[in-house]
Protein backbone atom coordinates (compact mmCIF):
# COMPACT_ATOMS: atom_id res chain seq x y z
CA UNK A 1 0.00 0.00 0.00
CA UNK A 2 0.96 3.38 0.01
CA UNK A 3 2.55 5.69 2.37
CA UNK A 4 2.24 9.52 2.34
CA UNK A 5 5.62 11.04 2.26
CA UNK A 6 4.77 13.24 4.89
CA UNK A 7 3.50 10.84 7.28
CA UNK A 8 6.26 8.71 8.80
CA UNK A 9 5.65 5.19 8.45
CA UNK A 10 5.52 4.82 12.12
CA UNK A 11 2.73 7.23 12.60
CA UNK A 12 1.09 6.68 10.02
CA UNK A 13 -2.92 5.48 11.98
CA UNK A 14 -4.94 3.58 9.27
CA UNK A 15 -7.18 7.18 8.97
CA UNK A 16 -4.31 8.26 7.41
CA UNK A 17 -3.67 5.11 5.33
CA UNK A 18 -7.53 5.63 4.35
CA UNK A 19 -7.48 9.50 3.69
CA UNK A 20 -4.62 8.75 1.28
CA UNK A 21 -6.09 5.15 -0.24
CA UNK A 22 -9.25 8.11 -0.99
CA UNK A 23 -7.25 10.45 -2.18
CA UNK A 24 -5.57 7.85 -4.93
CA UNK A 25 -8.90 6.22 -6.08
CA UNK A 26 -10.15 10.13 -6.33
CA UNK A 27 -7.08 10.97 -8.66
CA UNK A 28 -7.21 8.00 -10.22
CA UNK A 29 -10.74 8.68 -11.32
CA UNK A 30 -9.86 11.44 -12.71
CA UNK A 31 -6.78 10.25 -14.34
CA UNK A 32 -9.55 8.14 -16.19
CA UNK A 33 -12.04 10.70 -16.98
CA UNK A 34 -9.61 13.22 -18.56
CA UNK A 35 -8.30 9.93 -20.70
CA UNK A 36 -11.74 9.05 -21.62
CA UNK A 37 -12.59 12.58 -22.62
CA UNK A 38 -9.35 13.23 -24.55
CA UNK A 39 -8.26 16.10 -22.34
CA UNK A 40 -4.16 14.72 -22.35
CA UNK A 41 -2.80 17.71 -23.85
CA UNK A 42 -2.77 21.41 -22.81
CA UNK A 43 -4.71 23.97 -24.91
CA UNK A 44 -1.39 25.62 -26.24
CA UNK A 45 -0.19 22.01 -27.57
CA UNK A 46 -3.51 21.53 -29.04
CA UNK A 47 -3.46 25.23 -30.68
CA UNK A 48 -0.27 23.65 -32.44
CA UNK A 49 -1.41 20.50 -33.83
CA UNK A 50 -4.49 22.47 -35.60
CA UNK A 51 -2.01 24.90 -36.96
CA UNK A 52 0.13 22.51 -38.44
CA UNK A 53 -2.67 20.45 -39.36
CA UNK A 54 -1.50 17.02 -37.97
CA UNK A 55 -2.55 14.24 -38.68
CA UNK A 56 -0.89 11.10 -36.92
CA UNK A 57 0.00 9.73 -33.43
CA UNK A 58 1.31 11.07 -30.56
CA UNK A 59 2.90 8.58 -27.65
CA UNK A 60 4.03 9.77 -24.45
CA UNK A 61 6.06 7.13 -22.39
CA UNK A 62 5.42 7.92 -18.71
CA UNK A 63 6.83 6.22 -15.27
CA UNK A 64 6.49 7.20 -11.58
CA UNK A 65 4.51 10.43 -13.11
CA UNK A 66 7.64 11.43 -14.72
CA UNK A 67 7.68 11.86 -18.60
CA UNK A 68 10.28 9.22 -20.03
CA UNK A 69 10.11 9.86 -23.71
CA UNK A 70 7.83 11.30 -26.24
CA UNK A 71 7.48 11.03 -29.91
CA UNK A 72 5.13 11.07 -32.69
CA UNK A 73 4.44 8.95 -36.18
CA UNK A 74 4.69 10.42 -39.26
CA UNK A 75 1.26 10.77 -40.31
CA UNK A 76 1.25 14.90 -41.16
CA UNK A 77 -0.23 15.89 -44.47
CA UNK A 78 -1.13 19.36 -45.29
CA UNK A 79 -4.56 19.30 -47.51
CA UNK A 80 -5.24 22.38 -49.44
CA UNK A 81 -8.15 24.56 -48.10
CA UNK A 82 -9.62 25.23 -51.88
CA UNK A 83 -12.99 23.56 -50.57
CA UNK A 84 -12.21 21.04 -53.44
CA UNK A 85 -11.51 17.39 -52.90
CA UNK A 86 -8.07 16.27 -54.13
CA UNK A 87 -8.28 13.27 -57.01
CA UNK A 88 -6.03 10.37 -56.69
CA UNK A 89 -4.37 10.10 -59.84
Amino acid sequence: MFQNALIPQERCTSNDRSRVSENEERSFGEFRRKIRSAEMLSAAMQRLLQAIHFNGRLSVLVQNGQVLKSGYEEGYFRQPHSGVTARLQ
